[in-house]
């Protein structure tokens, strides 16, 4: 089988690994996220004497995934500090002179779980991720939703719970989804260290449900998705599927009448089908597309 290549380009890690066109990963390594010289030179060496037909690269955002766009492979406008305007698709051709697979983490993850994950043998998937950022990609009849950039559904504006006066952390937006339930959020809003010490029956669960569940509910009225991955720092928090769920289904007010949404819910919002490889084995997908053409 063709060996390929993966990167998972996050904030706070790189994860590199290499694997086969089925999603088997054979190794992993992960490198804290610094500049993007010292970052790339590492992810450069791991790959030096790696005999690996494509690398797929799936990226924090915002990226440019426009083939033919002047700023193509680019990390863009993030307040990720020094990497603004970072050609790292570029950096990777020059180094590996092989084909590169580029889109967002979310989108690679959406494309590995409905190739080989819980969304397998469907037409169409929704990834989420909900931890130091938000962000989620759209797999669609095998591919992936690009337009003028690629979606940004982490910064959906919502509706308030009626409990809350946090101004919200997002940077560009204040109160946007990402600004009022990504983790820095729950960490500022309750004046924790870490929003995993507080405890299951803490009402943090129920305001970070009632966000996430109207942000689903936009989802499923634009994109209507066949199964929704939600995945992430703060959806290992287990207590939070089921409390989406409720408030999805009372949002919804019985709009949509699927039995995926009125019977079968717990099995329609689930996490990843791939767990913490959801993210490396999306980029083996990307990688995989890359190769074919």
């Amino acid at each position: 089988m063709k060996l390929l290549g993966a990167v998972e380009a996050g904030g706070t890690k790189f994860v590199c690994g290499i694997g086969h066109e089925d999603g088997t990963i054979l190794e992993r390594v992960s490198f804290p996220t610094t500049t993007p010289e010292e970052t790339m030179g590492q992810v450069l060496d791991y790959f030096r004497d790696k005999p690996v037909e494509a690398i797929g690269i799936g990226s924090f955002g915002p990226i440019d995934p426009i083939p033919g766009s002047p700023t193509y492979g680019h990390i863009t406008t993030t307040p990720k500090p020094h990497w603004s305007h970072y050609n790292i698709v570029g950096t990777m051709q020059a180094a590996k002179g092989c084909k590169v697979g580029f889109d967002t983490d979310v989108n690679g993850a959406a494309l590995g779980e409905l190739r080989w994950g819980a969304a397998r043998g469907l037409d169409n998937c929704l990834y989420i991720t909900v931890g130091t950022g938000i962000g989620a990609g759209a797999a669609l009849g095998g591919g992936l939703i690009h337009g003028l950039s690629h979606p940004e559904m982490g910064h959906i504006l919502l509706r308030r719970h009626p409990d809350d006066t946090y101004e919200g952390i997002c940077p560009y937006h204040g109160d946007c989804l990402e600004g009022l339930a990504s983790g820095p959020a729950i960490v500022k809003r309750w004046g924790v260290s870490n929003g995993a010490d507080l405890p299951p029956e803490h009402p943090a669960w129920e305001m970070e449900a009632y966000y996430l569940a109207q942000a689903l509910m936009n989802y499923i009225l634009i994109l209507s998705p066949q199964k929704i991955i939600m995945g992430g720092g703060v959806m290992k928090q287990s207590q939070l599927f089921p409390l989406i769920a409720d408030k999805l289904q009372t949002q919804l007010n019985g709009y949509i009448q699927h039995p995926s949404l009125r019977e079968h819910i717990g099995g329609y919002i689930v996490p990843p089908g791939l767990g913490d490889n959801a993210g490396l084995a999306g980029a083996l997908a990307l990688a995989e597309a890359a190769l074919r053409g």
